[in-house]
């Protein structure tokens, strides 16, 4: 179970490597990429601000939660910060378990919880020049 707060672009195939497993008989993944736009506003790009002393200690008691709710093998989390454009991965999450059902669970659970709890904040910049801090803690969506 790993979490990481990157600067880099992110990976997913690289990241879908790290994970596999023989004993794994079931993989899902998720990316959340960032779009042009947002409430009728374009947006040229965004930042992802976080507080890297307190995220890894939340998203680590997530992964726990996870892998006590859910039969799963290996799970993942890797978040951006800093500037963005569209079609970046903003944030991916990747578990593997014995069945499929767990992965699509847990897989879901993660993302949600993420959004939720973890200390990370974004802000866009739209192409008028306005910006505007963007709550994340909507799991609905």
């Amino acid at each position: 179970m790993t979490f990481r707060l990157t600067e880099e672009a992110i990976d997913p195939m690289k990241l879908r490597a790290e994970m596999l497993s023989h004993s794994a008989g079931a993989y899902c993944s998720y990316e959340g990429w960032v779009r042009d736009h947002n409430e009728g506003k374009t947006v040229s790009t965004l930042h992802y601000f976080s507080y890297p002393q307190l995220a890894p200690a939340i998203a680590e008691t997530i992964l726990t939660e996870a892998e006590e709710k859910f039969s799963i093998e290996d799970a993942a989390i890797v978040h951006r910060t800093g500037p963005l454009t569209a079609g970046e991965i903003a944030v991916w999450v990747g578990v593997t378990a014995h069945h499929r059902g767990d992965t699509f669970l847990a897989c879901r659970y993660l993302i949600d919880q993420v959004k939720f709890r973890l200390p990370i904040w974004k802000k866009e910049i739209y192409q008028d020049g306005s910006e505007a801090w963007i709550g994340n803690h909507d799991c609905s969506q």
